[in-house]
């Protein structure tokens, strides 16, 4: 019985540690434009067997992550951009694959190509999208890419950011932060109902404070899982010791 009381407590105080790194994760990423943050909960396991009806394990989940918006930042950078309500920029890998992201702090480098990352680039409803060196840029609500050159009076459209709106219980997050479908789904299509605003772009919506208090009550719970760890050992050796004194 110590054995599985002992047992117990182990596997709350392990995923609690995993609960706790989730929540420094989402403490780190504070800043991080477009993060969204990791939900992380626990549930039990019921025990089975015989005797074990009343006891469960701990297991720790991270089913999703909060798609709430974050704040938004107003810079008036013509490269910063926010999407109003649902949505998601759609962003290629160096490997070709397309994944999602609500980061739209984006820069030209040095071919042009609009970009979020060194080899992450903004994805256009026909590939990647080429801004002229020294154009003016505008981009309207709906994602349209219009830029002016060499002093022309008119505005020309030359790409439409691809925009979407992707079923968010189908998203998971990969190792590099971002949000991607199942191998098995196709790429979400352009959605032409998602608006964007230029000249501003969304934080994290992690709440630094919430991601504090979350941290005190995860120690706090490791502690108690390690506080029946110990007594349980002081349980064993106390029984030790009356069957030691029961042989005489």
């Amino acid at each position: 019985m110590i054995d599985r009381i002992a047992y117990t407590a182990m596997t709350g105080a392990k995923h609690t540690m995993g609960q706790l790194a989730n929540t420094s994760h989402n403490m780190s990423n504070v800043h991080t434009p477009g993060f969204r943050e990791i939900v992380t909960a626990f549930r039990a396991v019921p025990l089975e067997g015989e005797q074990a009806d009343s006891r469960a394990f701990v297991v720790d989940s991270s089913p999703t992550a909060m798609f709430n918006p974050g704040p938004i930042e107003t810079t008036d950078n013509p490269l910063d951009f926010a999407i109003s309500g649902d949505g998601f920029f759609a962003v290629r890998r160096a490997d070709g694959s397309e994944v999602y992201t609500r980061n739209g702090r984006f820069f030209r480098d040095e071919n042009g190509i609009l970009k979020i990352g060194r080899d992450i680039s903004v994805m256009g409803e026909g590939g990647q999208i080429t801004i002229p060196v020294n154009a003016e840029v505008e981009v309207s609500r709906n994602g349209l890419v219009w830029v002016r050159e060499n002093g022309e009076q008119r505005m020309n459209q030359i790409a439409q950011i691809k925009l979407v709106n992707p079923n968010i219980r189908d998203l998971t997050r990969a190792d590099d932060g971002f949000f991607e479908l199942p191998a098995t789904q196709p790429p979400a299509p352009l959605d032409a109902s998602v608006r964007v605003t230029q000249g501003m772009y969304e934080t994290s919506n992690v709440s630094a404070a919430n991601a504090m208090v979350q941290m005190i009550n995860q120690t706090r719970m490791f502690e108690l899982n390690m506080r029946v760890i110990q007594t349980a050992e002081q349980n064993a050796r106390q029984a030790n010791i009356l069957l030691t004194m029961s042989n005489f």
